[in-house]
């Protein structure tokens, strides 16, 4: 299901909000709108599911108005999961009522999203004395089993603990394209959001800054503060403002070579890191086994493959 964005802007209380000229997120797949804190994701996310009226401009889904289209279309997982009292399944069995689904159907669908995402074991537990990782489990059960055309989730891995969110993050690509056929997830992780989506919607102070394929973006971002934002290590030199990407620095020479200022070198076991600056910007490296420790303040040629200048 196709999303466009037009016009929109979006003011509350008379402070701005969010604006977005023409965006269009393309059916099927997954996309990520990914930013820090406050870059207005969440906002975003709330006028695709209609839960946000634009002050201008107009939501559509499918062609339809987001207004008229979510309710029957859009499945929302938000960040905080909210529970009626009653069992995990009589809170599942509610969302599926409200939606026209009942009986067998209602059964099958609830055992499958909640095997599929390991909240069986909670089935018939109190809905609202589940932790925040089983509540997080629970709550993408419950929009998965709609089954919708739309997917929304917002930073649906947030109150997982760290092997139970490594394990969800490989296992949700799978879920979605399973479960449901366009999926819109709201995340401030570039891991997450590399790994989870086909194209990326960066979003810096409440307005659309990129978006395109992730692969394309994580190439070659239209500018250094997107660059930044996706973690390119940005270095001023005489040719210009060069955005190296994220763990692209080695040790020793190559076809983008720059000098770093050792400030120490750790010894993290498997590998020895060497940590310092490149004028302004704080880099960490590895150092190649074998290779003598430098000391704080020696100066270390480093290289990458490529960059791109801004």
């Amino acid at each position: 299901m196709d999303v466009r964005i037009c016009g929109v802007e979006l003011e509350r209380d008379g402070r701005f909000r969010f604006e977005a000229s023409d965006l269009k997120i393309q059916g099927g797949g997954a996309t990520a709108l990914f930013g820090p804190n406050g870059a207005g994701k969440t906002t975003l996310l709330r006028l695709i599911g209609g839960l946000e009226t634009p002050t201008c401009g107009s939501v559509s889904l499918g062609g339809e108005p987001a207004a008229v289209a979510a309710p029957r279309t859009v499945a929302y997982a938000f960040q905080e999961a909210v529970f009626f009292s009653g069992t995990v399944r009589r809170n599942l069995t509610l969302a599926l009522e409200l939606r026209g689904v009942t009986g067998d159907e209602a059964s099958r669908r609830i055992d499958e999203a909640a095997e599929a995402t390991g909240a069986t074991p909670l089935l018939d537990a109190d809905a609202r004395r589940l932790s925040g990782g089983e509540g997080q489990r629970v709550n993408l059960a419950r929009t998965l089993s709609l089954r919708s055309p739309l997917t929304l989730l917002d930073e649906p891995l947030a109150q997982l603990d760290g092997v139970s969110r490594l394990r969800l993050l490989d296992d949700l690509p799978d879920l979605l394209a399973r479960f449901t056929e366009t999926t819109v997830l709201v995340t401030h992780d570039l891991a997450e959001a590399s790994r989870l989506a086909d194209r990326l919607v960066v979003l810096i102070d409440g307005r659309v800054r990129a978006h395109a394929e992730t692969a394309q973006l994580l190439r070659r971002p239209p500018d250094p503060e997107v660059a930044g934002l996706l973690g390119f290590l940005l270095v001023p030199t005489g040719a210009g403002l060069l955005g190296i990407q994220p763990k692209g620095l080695r040790v020793g020479d190559g076809p983008v070579r720059v000098e770093m200022i050792v400030r120490r070198v750790i010894d993290l076991g498997h590998v020895r890191e060497v940590v310092g600056a490149i004028g302004e910007a704080r880099v960490a490296v590895a150092l190649p086994s074998g290779y003598a420790a430098p000391a704080p303040g020696d100066t270390l040629a480093v290289a990458a493959d490529e960059a791109v200048t801004f």
